[in-house]
């Protein structure tokens, strides 16, 4: 091929995508033709809206994420805090990135320097879960090496234990065989949480839907779409149901352990189904982080689910962001109606405000919290 030649290829080559490009935008327009993603009508519904940018109580956040805790100015993310009316913010990821790689001695560093970090600076605001590597579930130690982690790291000061969703999903053992969330191996770990005291929030699974066919029929396809790695192909992961039932048989098996099962568990879809699962583990708690979409969509029933189960639910946010928290008052303390949650790939809905009673609303914010983690300072909170 001469470069004559290839110059002239590459030319008529750039000139029809071109053509091509500048045809799709002008079908488009004719034909008013658009990505979901790009449809955003704006509502002309004509009803109250009562943003709220701070909580009527003080509240606790169980469920955050600070990776950089160890180096972190903490006296700006209080500022933040204050702003909100968040009274105590917990890091679940204590053992920071770390926790991933699998680096028990990272993994310690890590927490030490957490807990160092709010010991010297901020005590009364902040807490910090532990996280432990269950992918050396192989070694004939492993049990009371993670007791005496366990034990050392609630010397040192941490309260709880953050179990993340790889565990039944996507750790696995020496042989390559996925570690199963009530492997026997791991009793242990939820037996001595219990008689020290620490109670394990633990995240299992996805939102049922990332298991279901990636067509139109499927409410999180648009997630499904721009985080395709959250698909769950049921030729390579176990189904929703088997794991699911693996985390019931730990709730079963270790009555005297405090759990928290992370994202109401994965059944905000199915209040009535989440009520019988209360119902079933009395040492089993709950938290709203990420499915407060789900609520805001069935106001009548997520209203009296939290009323029925108030002494059961804490406030949960996820990843950190101070103008979500906004839509999270917004949906508890308000009724408004059909407004926007936050992220669209989460919920293409309008959602609704809940009007919580003022009880109810204490006892999610931050009096649950208390009756399950004595080391918060009640003196933060308006009793």
């Amino acid at each position: 091929m001469s470069f004559k030649f290839f110059l002239k290829t590459s030319l008529f080559v750039i000139i029809i995508s071109a053509l091509s490009y500048f045809s799709i935008g002008i079908i488009q327009e004719k034909y008013q033709l658009m990505d979901i993603e790009e449809y955003s009508p704006i509502s002309t519904l004509k009803v109250p809206i009562n943003k709220l940018y701070r909580s009527k109580f003080p509240f606790v956040d169980i469920h955050s994420h600070q990776f950089d805790m160890p180096v972190k100015d903490l006296s700006k993310l209080v500022v933040e805090m204050d702003s909100l009316n968040m009274a105590f913010l917990i890091n679940l990821s204590g053992s920071g990135f770390a926790a991933f790689a699998g680096n028990q001695k990272l993994m310690d560093l890590n927490l030490s320097k957490s807990l160092k970090n709010v010991k010297e600076n901020y005590p009364e605001r902040f807490g910090v879960f532990l996280n432990i590597d269950f992918k050396k579930i192989d070694q004939e130690d492993f049990a009371a090496k993670n007791i005496e982690i366990l034990k050392n790291a609630k010397k040192q000061g941490a309260i709880g234990l953050k179990i993340y969703k790889s565990l039944g999903l996507s750790d696995k053992d020496n042989d390559g065989k996925r570690i199963s969330i009530n492997d026997p191996r791991l009793a242990p770990i939820w037996e001595t949480c219990g008689k020290i005291g620490l109670p394990v929030l633990i995240h299992s699974g996805e939102p049922q839907s990332f298991w279901s066919p990636k067509d139109k029929y499927n409410e999180r396809w648009l997630e499904l779409r721009q985080k395709p790695g959250r698909y769950r192909d049921p030729k390579i992961y176990p189904s929703f149901d088997s794991i699911m039932s693996e985390q019931e048989e730990i709730f079963k098996n270790h009555k005297e352990t405090i759990f928290i099962n992370a994202h109401m568990g994965w059944m905000a879809n199915n209040l009535d189904h989440l009520s019988d699962h209360l119902d079933k583990y009395p040492n089993v708690y709950t938290e709203i982080a990420a499915v407060l979409a789900e609520l805001g969509r069935q106001p009548r029933r997520a209203r009296k689910f939290l009323i029925d189960y108030q002494n059961r639910v804490l406030f949960g946010k996820d990843s950190y962001n101070v103008s979500e928290y906004h839509v999270y008052f917004r949906v508890l303390e308000t009724d408004d109606e059909y407004f926007d949650y936050y992220r669209k790939r989460h919920a293409h809905w309008k959602i609704y405000g809940l009007s919580l009673p003022d009880s109810v609303l204490k006892k999610i914010y931050y009096k649950n919290a208390l009756k399950i983690l004595p080391n918060i300072d009640s003196n933060l909170f308006n009793n």
